[in-house]
């Protein structure tokens, strides 16, 4: 009876390596240096950011130092209390025109034919910037007669075109306009004497112009034109 032996073991094959040592190492070095890439390159990174917010910082105090300086150099300017006197006096002269207009309409003042219509006109022709302080009609209206005041000089002749629009006021011609800045008298305590009483006057422009337009029947003898003068 014959019998096989096997006297092979795997054993005892020659086994493959596929990672050698020095590609191992290779490996090795090729991640120590992506690593030392990184490294570097996140400090790069860090140090150019923080020169950015650096130079940020800076600006941001510059221009927080400049507006410090605008505010210093040119504060809130504070509410002139003549010019909120001036306004006041103004509205109240207008509401006192209307109520004067009112009361022309309803007839509360009996016969006001004659006149009435030439209030009417300078009511109705009124622009903003511009008050009637007085008037003067004379006869049936041949000559008429206006004081004023305009927050600017340009003002009064625009409402000298509006009031040429008026049926009542055609046919007659201004003659004289003067236009003039009135001046203002201020008193002020004086700091620098004992007496307490003490005051002292100085005057100011008035923060509008005062006009007297005088007008005539175009049939009537033309007078010199005065000039329209702002001091």
């Amino acid at each position: 009876m014959s019998q096989q032996i096997n006297l092979f073991n795997p054993i005892f094959r020659q086994q493959k390596k596929y990672f050698s040592a020095v590609t191992m190492a290779q490996a090795i070095g090729l991640i120590l240096l992506g690593a030392a890439l990184l490294t570097a390159y996140a400090g790069y990174r860090s140090s150019r950011l923080s020169a950015e917010a650096a130079a940020a910082s800076m600006q941001l105090k510059a221009a927080q130092d400049q507006l410090v300086q605008a505010d210093a150099a040119f504060p809130p300017r504070q509410k002139s209390k003549v010019l909120e006197e001036q306004i006041k006096k103004m509205e109240s002269e207008m509401a006192s025109l209307q109520k004067v207009d009112n009361l022309l309409q309803a007839g509360e003042f009996g016969n006001t034919n004659g006149h009435a219509e030439y209030l009417r006109a300078f009511a109705r022709q009124i622009i903003e910037g511009v008050w009637l302080t007085g008037f003067s009609i004379h006869g049936a209206g041949a000559e008429i007669g206006l004081q004023g005041r305009a927050l600017r000089p340009e003002l009064v002749p625009a409402y000298i075109n509006r009031l040429k629009h008026e049926p009542v006021l055609q046919g007659k011609s201004f003659s004289a306009l003067q236009i003039q800045v009135p001046q203002m008298e201020l008193t002020a305590n004086s700091a620098n004497t004992a007496n307490t009483a003490g005051a002292q006057r100085r005057s100011m422009a008035a923060p509008y112009v005062e006009f007297s337009l005088q007008s005539s029947d175009s049939s009537a003898q033309p007078a010199n034109v005065g000039g329209g003068t702002v001091q």
